[in-house]
């Protein structure tokens, strides 16, 4: 709900990136941006009394599009949801804020993150419009995912995203307490949906346990782990790729070998994240007749929902490791 208040929170928003120490060009048009944004928002959206039309909904913003799609589903005609990042082609390491982004996090009753260095724009964002009304969900958090250079890729571990669902519901229930039945409902009938992703993890395991797979980059690596399968890739190759530099000269020799001698089963690749190196490693894993699995860090274009991506993928990788 866009309220006066809020639109004074945003002007503030505005002001602080203008006088952000050592900004440069960018700060200054985000904000003017920002400005110019709110003239026409105020004009636009301000009902009588300073308040928006509609604003029953409880605006929820979350920075990938898989937990948006999930918090949509928990939510139903209760919430609007934007997600930060949707696009399936774009590589979500490198995506950089811009003035819409600024005024959806200022705007927003609940906003859900992912954490662990995935989105750290996202606390930029939420630093230069404080709020204390508003409720963030960190997934890190959520699942208690911690350490040294822990895998950011959480959305991945389907059998604890149930954790993450649930946060959000209650987020949303003490926003809007009316609806809390509705929200458990939806609650429900979204845990129960992942069934069958979870059911399948679980014959994966049950029946290649332990068989040798490899990735371009940790994307998949709950997934992989849960399934009980032997990730051999080089740690220096995927760290090196998710860092988007060339790996060493060992460790793509290692991968190549992998690939060469038929040492996996399966190679589970990033199509969001292609270089020259990862395009080699598919190359040869298809030239020795190695299954290519695709793999992506936000719900593609043609899925409908988080299940149906997430099933999609450890249905491919169940058919890939019984060789159909």
């Amino acid at each position: 709900m866009i309220a006066a208040n809020k639109l004074r929170v945003l002007l503030m928003v505005a002001e602080k990136l203008k006088k952000k120490p050592n900004s440069n060009w960018k700060s200054y048009a985000l904000g003017a941006a920002i400005v110019v944004l709110l003239s026409g928002l105020a004009y636009v959206v301000m009902a009588p009394h300073g308040e928006v039309a509609g604003s029953s909904t409880v605006q929820v913003v979350a920075a990938e599009n898989f937990w948006g799609n999930i918090a949509a589903q928990i939510g139903g005609n209760k919430v609007k949801v934007t997600s930060i990042i949707s696009d399936p082609n774009a590589d979500p390491h490198l995506y950089e804020s811009d003035a819409h982004d600024a005024i959806a996090i200022a705007t927003a009753d609940i906003v859900i993150t992912n954490g662990l260095g995935y989105d750290d724009f996202m606390d930029k964002l939420l630093s230069a419009s404080p709020n204390s009304n508003r409720q963030v969900i960190s997934a890190a958090s959520v699942l208690g995912v911690t350490g040294s250079n822990p895998n950011p890729h959480l959305w991945y571990n389907t059998p604890k995203v149930p954790q993450m669902a649930a946060a959000i519901e209650l987020a949303m229930a003490k926003q809007h307490p009316a609806d809390k039945d509705q929200f458990e409902k939806n609650l429900a009938t979204f845990d129960a949906s992942l069934k069958p992703i979870t059911n399948t993890i679980a014959q994966i395991k049950l029946r290649y346990s332990g068989e040798p797979v490899a990735y371009t980059e940790r994307v998949p690596g709950y997934l992989l782990a849960n399934a009980g399968l032997d990730v051999v890739t080089p740690p220096g190759f995927a760290s090196s790729i998710e860092d988007g530099v060339d790996p060493s000269p060992s460790d793509t020799a290692a991968m190549d070998n992998l690939m060469t001698s038929h040492g996996v089963k399966v190679l589970l690749y990033n199509a969001q994240t292609v270089s020259p190196v990862t395009q080699h490693v598919r190359d040869l894993a298809t030239a020795n007749g190695i299954p290519v699995i695709g793999v992506t860090e936000t719900l593609p274009a043609g899925e409908s929902s988080y299940q149906s991506w997430q099933l999609d993928q450890v249905d491919a990788l169940q058919g890939a490791l019984s060789g159909k």
